[in-house]
């Protein structure tokens, strides 16, 4: 009976710092088959790629076991959504077409089970450094895209790639122990959130790389779930509870 909702983010597939980069989509792949039988929806929020732009009539090579496990999802009734992250902003209409998932940009407010769910890759929302969200703005930005997309591809995407691993070694994510229940950015984002829109059951984020499950001043319960390559974590909704789990050696 297909009665769970999963949650996933911060795959990170193609990332040039993962050492067995195949061995670890197998793995993904292989959890993703593995959650068929139950799944009714699945939720990807956001960086599930290290870096990913289609071109109008091209896409970037690789992830073929990845998009496979989730056309495989797709194709037997599993509704898939796909928040975009900060490393896969430029999905544009080739994976819902091709695989028939949707895309969303931004915050999703959506209700599941008669619960009510706000979700967001984490970047979006409760983000304080200024240069940051200027980035956020540029990347979306439609002409920044066509010129972007009008450099050849043996140039954006190594850059991109060194980017990605410069970012993840010499940025700081504060270790889940120290993370401030009172006055996180997300914290503070999601209690001003609930505010303006009552009513809200869970508040899930990606892009931390970290687990958290709180309880916020508003009466919700706010969830950061952790990543798919290092921690290997993954939210469930079974219907009735949700809680952050790891994924099994397959």
């Amino acid at each position: 009976m297909r009665r769970n909702t999963y949650f996933i983010a911060d795959l990170h597939l193609g990332a040039g710092y993962i050492a067995d980069q195949r061995e670890h989509e197998r793995r993904i792949a292989a959890w993703l088959d593995s959650i068929e039988p139950d799944a009714a929806r699945l939720y990807i929020l956001g960086d599930a790629l290290d870096y990913w732009y289609e071109y109008r009539y091209v896409v970037p090579r690789g992830y073929v076991r990845f998009f496979g496990a989730l056309a495989r999802l797709a194709d037997a009734g599993v509704e898939i959504t796909w928040l975009k992250g900060n490393h896969d902003t430029w999905i544009f209409d080739y994976l819902p077409q091709e695989i028939g998932i949707k895309v969303v940009d931004g915050v999703l407010d959506t209700e599941i089970d008669s619960r009510r769910f706000v979700m967001e890759h984490g970047d979006g929302c409760g983000e304080p450094r200024r240069s940051y969200r200027v980035i956020h703005r540029v990347f979306r930005n439609r002409l920044a895209q066509i010129l972007y997309s009008a450099i050849h591809p043996r140039w954006t995407v190594g850059f991109a790639h060194r980017w990605s691993a410069h970012s993840r070694k010499n940025g700081h994510t504060p270790a889940a122990s120290n993370f401030d229940s009172v006055n996180d950015p997300l914290v503070k984002w999601a209690n001003n959130y609930a505010a303006f829109h009552p009513g809200v059951d869970y508040f899930i984020f990606g892009h931390r790389h970290i687990e958290v499950d709180t309880e916020l001043a508003c009466g919700a319960r706010m969830c950061i779930i952790g990543d798919g390559f290092k921690l290997m974590t993954y939210g469930l909704w079974d219907g009735h509870e949700f809680s952050i789990r790891k994924m099994e050696q397959l």
